[in-house]
Formats: C-alpha cells, structure tokens, sequence
C-alpha cells in the first residue's frame, strides 16, 4: 500500500516538475488542467453511454436480462 501512494506520489511529481520547470504563467496551467479534465471527463461520459447503450459494464452484469419465459 505505501509503495503504490509513493509510485503515485513520484508519478504526480514529474508533470508537474516539468511543467514549474517551463516557468509557465499560473493562468495557463489553470487552463491547460482544466481542459485535459473536460477531455478525460467527455472521454468517461462517452465510454459510459456506449456500454449502457450496447448493455456491457458493471451495471448490466448485475441486472438480471429478460430471456422471454414469463414462468
């Protein structure tokens, strides 16, 4: 557990690392953060209509599906 936070820890580091290293207006990278978080965001919503439309995902598996016997 505490090597899986630090591997995450070292791997946050690094973007940002490089990103102070460029010396970018902090308005900027506001901007940029914002628009990959709408990007990953879409990303997400989209994935999750397309496997509630075609009935695959984690919530299909746990609804029972109607086979047609009513007995």
């Amino acid at each position: 557990m505490t090597g899986d936070v630090l591997l995450y820890v070292v791997m946050l580091m690094l973007p940002v690392a490089a990103l102070i290293s460029r010396r970018l207006p902090v308005g900027e990278v506001v901007k940029m953060a914002l628009a990959w978080l709408a990007i990953f965001a879409l990303l997400y919503l989209a994935i999750a209509a397309w496997q509630q439309a075609t009935g695959t995902g984690t919530a299909a598996r746990e609804q029972p599906r109607y086979t047609g016997n009513l007995t």
